[in-house]
């Protein structure tokens, strides 16, 4: 990638009023497509964990980084992707990143042994997290700022749907073709994207800033979620007080203010402080990640809950999860047309007790003979539409409250918090769950979802203590 930040005739970051309706659709179309390949890649490998192994013949020491490497990796990578977008333009990362993910999907898809295939998805982390900011970043110049929401919705949309939809799709390859078209998969889609993109989009940056953002501010901002990601995955498994779990909580917390001290006196901050005075995008990003804590282990524990004790194979536990992302691709996109009407407090309250009370029902009324139909698909609903309304709101409220020439480094910061969430949830629920023998998983997993409908609850009352409403949503 050039070193030189794209040039003052570049567009300006905020054009939304030279758009057409139908341009500023098919952007959403594209940007949405873009986010909804990289988060699908967050959990359409976890039902092809075993089928790896077998193929490799390798131990879950090592088997464990196929899963964990994309994660720390797209973790650590977000914000300073974001701010290199910002810096030099949001269509040439976007398309940089979606030809760097097709490659390293071939990579992974092709690899000829366990170390190749880490790398590889080591290397979707590193694009992954390069189109994330950069797609949102694109999307929000093209609406005016009365159909933001609604547009950041339907994107925030695609997102949940392609977390929550990956194990099906993930066990259905796995089923009817091999582990391999799992990451096989990406390749055309993100060509194709990127061909869509190259004829559609049109360059926009940060004018005003130059040269490189400051490189061992980057560094830093890589390397601190990096070490605690490590921490919050490998805790429960190695032991909190293992000397490796112990070193890398350390090293990232003392990352942290020492980002921060740097990013005060840098010349080209990695890290624009200035958005964490914002007190909408603080809230945002705060109800993000505790909310984020219940999704990705209500999502979790409700696959492995269907394999253990319902006895379900893996295909047709991804299938008797399905309905909840099907769910929230229907309610999500009317997240933002409520926003604007009743207000985001309003809305994505509404949508963390739905979340809550659909936790709280998986705990009531699931047994140990399987009941689907009656007893786990209401539940399913319940947590679809929780989604749908809770998690497309902030990514509404979080963009809302940006400054355009900040929207890449902001979303990217947003979806750092998400992704934190993510792993936080996941240890949670080991830590909750702990080491159940077959008469006792049932009350253990009973014990996991009364303390994950509390999360949600938590969720909105930090947002309602936190969020101010705007005049223009009441």
């Amino acid at each position: 990638m050039s070193t030189q930040p794209v040039p003052e005739a570049t567009a300006p970051v905020d054009r939304a009023s030279s758009l057409p309706q139908g341009e500023a659709r098919r952007i959403l179309a594209l940007t949405s497509l873009g986010v909804f390949i990289v988060f699908l890649d967050t959990t359409i490998v976890n039902v092809a964990f075993d089928t790896i192994g077998h193929s490799f013949d390798a131990g879950i020491t090592r088997l464990v980084w196929v899963l964990n490497g994309y994660t720390l990796v797209f973790a650590a990578f977000l914000i300073p992707a974001g701010q290199l977008a910002d810096t030099y333009g949001r269509k040439r990362l976007f398309q940089i990143g979606l030809v760097g993910f097709s490659l390293s999907s071939a990579l992974c898809g092709l690899a000829p042994g366990l170390g190749v295939l880490i790398a590889a998805r080591a290397a979707q982390g590193v694009f992954g997290a390069v189109i994330v900011p950069a797609s949102l970043a694109l999307l929000l110049p093209a609406f005016p700022l009365e159909r933001r929401a609604t547009a950041i919705s339907t994107w925030g949309a695609m997102a949940a749907v392609a977390t929550a939809i990956g194990p099906t799709l993930g066990a259905l390859l796995v089923e009817y073709t091999t582990w391999r078209w799992v990451f096989l998969l990406n390749v055309p889609i993100c060509l194709l994207t990127a061909a869509w993109g190259a004829r559609l989009l049109t360059e926009t940056c940060n004018t005003r800033s130059r040269g490189f953002p400051d490189p061992l501010g980057v560094a830093m901002s890589a390397a601190a979620p990096a070490l605690l990601s490590f921490a919050v995955i490998y805790g429960p498994r190695l032991g909190w007080g293992d000397p490796r779990v112990l070193a890398a909580a350390v090293a990232g917390v003392v990352l942290i203010p020492a980002l921060i001290r740097r990013s005060r006196h840098a010349s080209r901050p990695a890290l624009d402080l200035s958005l964490f005075r914002i007190r909408n995008f603080q809230a945002s990003n705060i109800a993000t990640l505790i909310f984020s804590v219940a999704f990705f282990a209500v999502l979790l524990s409700s696959l492995l809950f269907l394999q253990n004790v319902w006895h379900y194979s893996v295909l047709k536990s991804a299938l008797a999860v399905s309905p909840s992302a099907l769910v929230t691709a229907l309610v999500a996109p009317s997240a933002g047309r409520l926003a604007e009407r009743f207000g985001y407090r309003v809305v994505f309250v509404t949508g963390a007790l739905f979340y809550a009370t659909g936790a709280a029902a998986l705990a009531l009324r699931t047994g140990p003979s399987p009941h689907w139909a009656t007893h786990w698909l209401p539940t399913l609903v319940l947590n679809g539409i929780g989604v749908g309304l809770a998690l497309s709101t902030l990514n509404s409220a979080a963009a809302k409250a940006l400054p355009p020439e900040r929207f890449g480094v902001g979303t990217a910061i947003n979806n750092s918090f998400r992704q934190l969430g993510a792993l936080l949830g996941v240890s949670l629920f080991v830590a909750v769950l702990g080491t159940p023998t077959s008469e006792t998983i049932l009350g253990g997993y009973h014990r996991v979802w009364w303390v994950l409908a509390t999360v949600p609850v938590i969720s909105a009352v930090a947002y309602l203590a936190t969020h101010r409403e705007s005049a223009a949503t009441g």
